[in-house]
Formats: C-alpha cells, sequence, structure tokens
C-alpha cells in the first residue's frame, strides 16, 4: 500500500480505495493528448521550468520533477530508507510520472471523468475516516504544506486512475474453478493455505518481451549488482528504490501483505524456504528478473462466517452491431421504472438478457468473491429490498437488488473463496502492470534529463 510524507495522508489514503496509487498525490495534472510531439526548444525557459520530457504532446517540467522527487526524498526519511543517489532517484520518480501520464491521457480517450460530487463525496469519506469534520480535515492538509485545491485535484486523479484500472483491467479478469483447485493443491502442497499471508519486498528488473540475447545478459548484470549490493549489507529497500523497475520502487520495493493466493508460484515457493528477514536468490520469470525478500509471515486458519448474498438482477448485454449507447439507453429507462414503482421481478422476466430471466432475475445466494469486482460492490453498497443504480461489466449493463443477506459458515468454501480473491488480485497485477507496459511502449515519449 503506498503511503504518504505525512501522517494524516497515511490515514486518509490507506483507508481509502485509491491509496495503491497515491505517491503522486503532488504531482501536477498533466494536460492530455495522443497526438505525437515535436521536440520543444526550451532553452529560454528558466531553469526550474526547462522541460525533462515529452510524453505525447504533454511536457513534464524539471519544477514537476523537483517538487515530486522531493516528496519522495520525504517519503523514504519517514520510512527510515536510505536515499539512493539523487540522478537515480530523479529517474526513477521520473518514470512513475509518465506512466501515470500515459494512463491519464487514455482515461481522456475513453471519456472517463471525476466529476464534482464524486470527489466531495469522496473526500467527505477520507475526512470521516480520519474522525475530522470537513473544516477540520481542510485545515488539517493545508497545514502540511498543501492546497486544499491541490489536494482535491489529486484526489481526482487517483479515483480517474482507480476507475480507469477497474475499467481496463478489474472486471475483465475471470478464474475459473480449476484454477482454484489447482491453488489450493499447489498449497497443500507447500504446506501453506489461503489464509497464510506473507509480507514482502522484491526488486524486479524488466526484461522486454523478444529481447535480444546480448540485452538480457546485460539485464542480468544489472540484478547481480544489486544481489551483490545486499550481500554487501546494503538495506533490502535501499537496493530495491535504487535499482527495481517495479512501480513499488520509490516505496522500498514493499508489496505489503499478501494472500498465498495472490502470489505467483515461483514466489511462493521460495518464501516458504525463507525466515523472516531473509532473501532469495535470483529468480526468472516471464517478464524478468527477482529477488524477493520474507518481512513477516502471518496465518489465520480459524473457522469464520462467510457472507452470502440474496439477489437478482436485470442484465441488458452490449451489442456491438446495435447503435453506440442503445444498451446504456434500455437499462436507463428500465431503472426509471424501478424508481416510478415497477415490479422489479416483473421487469426482469419481460426485460433482462440472461438465464436468471426464467426466475424473476433471481440469482439465488451468491457469496462474496463469487461475482466480479463491480457487481460485488454494488451488492454490498445495498440494503436489504433495495436496488443499485446502472452499472457496467463484461457482461453488460446490470441492475442488482438485494433480498436478503446471511453468515453462512463455509470453512472449505471460505478456502475456496480466499483462494479466488487471491488468484483475481493476482492475475489483475500481472495484467494491469503488462497492461501499462504496453501503453506506455505506444506513447510517443522523450526524455531530456541529461540536458540538465
Amino acid at each position: 500500500m503506498t503511503r504518504l510524507c505525512t501522517c494524516l495522508f497515511l490515514v486518509a489514503l490507506a483507508t481509502s480505495p485509491w491509496a495503491s496509487a497515491a505517491e503522486n498525490l503532488l504531482a501536477k495534472p498533466a494536460q492530455q493528448s495522443n497526438r505525437l510531439a515535436p521536440r520543444a526548444d526550451d532553452s529560454t525557459l528558466p531553469l526550474v521550468e526547462r522541460i525533462v520530457a515529452v510524453v505525447n504532446t504533454d511536457i513534464i517540467t524539471l519544477s514537476d520533477l523537483n517538487d515530486r522527487t522531493n516528496l519522495i526524498g520525504q517519503q523514504l526519511a519517514k520510512q527510515n530508507i536510505a536515499l539512493p543517489e539523487q540522478s537515480i532517484l530523479m529517474r526513477q520518480v521520473l518514470e512513475k510520472i509518465i506512466l501515470d501520464t500515459v494512463q491519464k491521457q487514455y482515461a481522456k480517450e475513453v471519456g472517463l471523468k471525476i466529476d464534482d460530487a464524486q470527489l466531495d463525496q469522496a473526500i467527505g469519506r477520507i475526512a470521516e475516516d480520519n474522525k475530522l469534520s470537513a473544516a477540520a480535515f481542510r485545515a488539517a492538509v493545508e497545514k502540511e504544506g498543501v492546497t486544499f485545491n491541490k489536494f482535491r485535484e489529486e484526489i481526482r486523479s487517483e479515483m480517474l486512475l482507480a476507475q480507469l484500472r477497474e475499467r481496463e483491467v478489474d472486471n475483465r479478469v475471470v478464474v475459473t474453478d480449476a484454477e482454484i483447485d489447482a491453488q489450493l493443491q499447489q498449497e497443500k502442497s507447500l504446506g501453506a493455505s489461503a489464509q497464510d499471508e506473507y509480507e514482502l519486498a522484491h526488486i524486479l528488473v524488466t526484461v522486454p518481451e523478444n529481447s535480444a540475447p546480448d540485452k538480457v545478459a546485460q539485464l542480468q548484470k544489472k540484478i547481480e549488482s544489486a544481489y551483490a549490493q545486499l550481500k554487501k549489507g546494503v538495506d533490502f529497500a535501499e537496493v530495491a528504490a535504487s535499482f527495481s523497475e517495479a512501480p513499488d520502487a520509490l516505496r522500498g520495493g514493499n508489496l505489503g501483505w499478501r494472500s498465498a493466493a495472490r502470489l505467483p508460484s515461483m514466489f511462493a515457493e521460495s518464501l516458504a524456504q525463507l525466515k523472516p528477514a531473509e532473501y532469495s536468490g535470483i529468480l526468472r520469470s516471464p517478464n524478468g528478473f527477482h529477488i524477493v525478500k520474507l518481512i513477516n509471515k502471518r496465518s489465520s486458519d480459524a473457522p469464520a462466517p462467510i457472507t452470502q448474498y440474496h439477489a437478482r438482477q436485470i442484465l441488458i448485454k452490449i451489442n456491438p452491431q446495435a447503435p453506440e449507447g442503445e444498451a446504456h439507453n434500455k437499462i436507463s429507462s428500465l431503472h426509471a421504472r424501478l424508481i416510478g414503482g415497477e415490479d422489479f421481478g416483473r421487469l426482469a422476466t419481460l426485460n433482462s438478457e440472461d438465464e436468471s430471466r426464467s426466475r424473476n432475475g433471481d440469482l439465488g445466494w451468491v457469496s462474496e468473491g463469487e461475482t466480479l469486482p463491480q457487481f460485488e460492490k454494488a451488492l454490498k453498497s445495498l440494503k436489504p429490498g433495495t436496488f443499485s443504480a446502472p452499472f457496467e461489466t463484461q457482461l453488460g449493463w446490470h441492475i442488482v437488488q438485494l433480498l436478503e443477506t446471511r453468515q453462512a459458515d463455509a470453512t472449505l468454501e471460505r478456502r475456496r473463496n480466499a483462494a479466488r480473491q487471491g488468484l483475481r488480485a493476482r492475475k489483475s497485477d500481472e495484467v494491469f502492470d503488462e497492461w501499462v507496459r504496453q501503453l506506455r511502449d505506444s506513447a510517443y515519449v522523450d526524455i531530456r534529463l541529461e540536458d540538465h
């Protein structure tokens, strides 16, 4: 989980849905474009406004980079992580800004945005989580040296990136029963369980697809250099901040707590041999070279109830051959009729485009983790007897109604559910990392940091 440089922001963002991307809280919002940019002449600009990178037609200035580098430096210092050389740190921070910029540009292309009402609601929740009134929270933010308007816009940016990931990746990840069976079997063979959790850190040196042998050898030397630093006693977090190419490099490579199911098999097998504070040898995966460190481990096999939801839905599928927006217009019309008092079951029978229409839209009992993330999110927001606003998943447009909930004592089901959730999170991480890499590769990026 990404941490900010103040205790206030730590609490605020750790309890918000956007904590995972929060390290650019103070970055300046980039203007969006997908057109290629000519090389601009910045020789007449003041030094702090000199251009250090061009991303499509967006520019990143030296002042942007200095602000973010100073912030990251403060974060690392507060975590007692020794800072890498300034030039290395600036390179790492610049790459993070570039990755955020290409995602924001894509979000604009596909029409995603966070309006003021959504933003106000989110900031209100953050204030509540910190047990502060709106006025007190604003004062606390500004006391940290951040203008409240900048804070608002950066939270908007975090929400936008989270929404983008949900749209492009999370809602498209599917976990099969066969994958769950294989995961449980692997855990059994390693003496682990889906309830085991590992706090870990890692160092990643990426190997691009179809790299030439000499390029692979060069990258292998880089990970070997990192490993040599560890052997000399240099702190793992410092080595990660200097060498790692993963998004978490600027957190000292810390991945936080991960369930056994969320770990790649290679990591799980290596961690099973480690004690807390130990690190692995160099590991090779399809996407690069890794070194993984086990920070801590915990396990909870105590029986626990699982929440189940009795729900029904109306589903309108998206027909690629139909006019754009037709499915959305239809589901919106049905939602208006529900608000007007029409019976949910009757409308489901007449309009839903899935097999549940024969049961008045009834889906039966659904356990946590069994449905698509967006569907479960909608279910959890409802009280029995209420229905959701229309929402979209990979299946189409839905309206879901919650009929009732119950707690089931299902140990085996709980284990399968934990495995399902872990596998979904792992697949989502892998797909997202690859998606961002492809987005970055397809962008026009001109790095000029060496000019300054």
